[in-house]
């Protein structure tokens, strides 16, 4: 266990490190000049040149570029991201100032999308209407399919402009938050609707599902005793992938909706190409990536002891791995589970 934590600490610094490098590479290939951006100049307003490279050389814009990568890196690895070019404001102050809003969008979007996903996937699995079961099948794919914009424009057009039941705009109360987080929680909700669903089909074809309805188990306890169970550890593989899209979609869904967090400040980063700011946010958002792909892979002896047991045997390999294996209908896994069943 300890050599993969160590590998996987690695692999976490890897990570950081590549986006840290691309963000770079591409703010740096971006034709525009964020001092001159900053100063209104690509605006057509006059700017004493003089100027321009007083700032240029206050925020090391007038070094060579392997200089000014080298000199970013190693203070972003003391945790020093300098000042934003367009505020003056240290970098650090403006996400934790930003943090707050994002925090509580994404919190609310990952309750909603936890529930409308595993709602949609456990009644699309356990009804036995063929076209109830067809219609919440369709729903995954529609909601990753449908722009996240489009949705956020819609539930504004008519929760808050037609029938007033929630403020437009704004991010200074609960009311101003359910809007921005059903819009964000429907993609995200969808993936995890879909992926359950898979899973739960998989796994209601295993031997042991016959062993419990051999023993009188009905339906619903079969399915959500043991099979939901079973079924959510493909699901949690793909921590990960939401955490990303929560923070992707938040770029697009606090400027829908006019919310002052990651998102927004992003936006207007990217669009004044303020270097600075941009980077600590790539890095920040990397950060809580790799954190939440190491506390999944920590967490899976949790949720099915064997996972540690396969660790232990073959050395570094990925809990992910042992945790895909373990719902696969392989003869030594199945009769470990029908000895579970008989003990229940």
């Amino acid at each position: 266990m300890l050599r993969y934590l160590g590998f996987r600490v690695l692999q976490a610094v890897g990570v950081l490190w590549a986006a840290f490098t691309v963000s770079f590479a591409v703010l740096f290939l971006l034709p525009s000049d964020p001092v001159s951006i900053a100063a209104g100049a690509d605006a057509g307003t006059p700017v004493d040149a003089a100027a321009i490279e007083q700032l240029q050389a206050r925020y090391g814009l007038d070094q060579p570029v392997a200089v000014q990568y080298w000199n970013a890196l190693g203070n972003a690895v003391r945790g020093d991201f300098g000042m934003s070019i367009s505020t003056g404001q240290q970098v650090t102050d403006a996400i934790a100032a930003a943090l707050p809003s994002t925090l509580a969008l994404a919190g609310t979007a990952l309750v909603f999308a936890l529930v409308f996903g595993t709602a949609v996937a456990f009644l699309a699995t356990y009804t036995r209407t063929n076209l109830l079961r067809s219609l919440l099948f369709s729903l995954p794919p529609l909601g990753v399919a449908v722009p996240t914009f489009w949705v956020g424009l819609i539930l504004l057009q008519l929760f808050s402009f037609r029938l007033r039941l929630f403020p437009a705009f704004g991010d200074q109360g609960i009311e101003h938050v359910i809007l921005p987080a059903i819009t964000l929680a429907l993609p995200t909700g969808a993936v995890i609707a879909q992926v359950l669903a898979t899973s739960l089909q998989t796994t209601w074809r295993q031997p042991f599902i016959e062993a419990a309805r051999a023993k009188g188990a009905s339906r619903l306890r079969i399915h959500t005793r043991h099979a939901l169970k079973l079924s959510s550890i493909p699901a949690f593989t793909i921590a990960g992938v939401i955490v990303g899209n929560l923070l992707a979609g938040a770029v697009v869904v606090e400027t829908v909706f006019s919310r002052a967090g990651i998102g927004r400040l992003t936006q207007m980063s990217v669009m004044a190409q303020d270097i600075p700011v941009v980077q600590g946010i790539v890095v920040f958002s990397a950060t809580v990536f790799v954190l939440v792909n190491l506390a999944v892979d920590l967490l899976y002896p949790l949720i099915d002891p064997r996972i540690t047991h396969g660790i232990e045997r073959r050395g570094a390999v990925a809990p992910r791995r042992a945790a895909v294996a373990s719902t696969e209908g392989n003869p030594a896994h199945d009769d470990t589970l029908l000895e579970v069943e008989a003990r229940v």
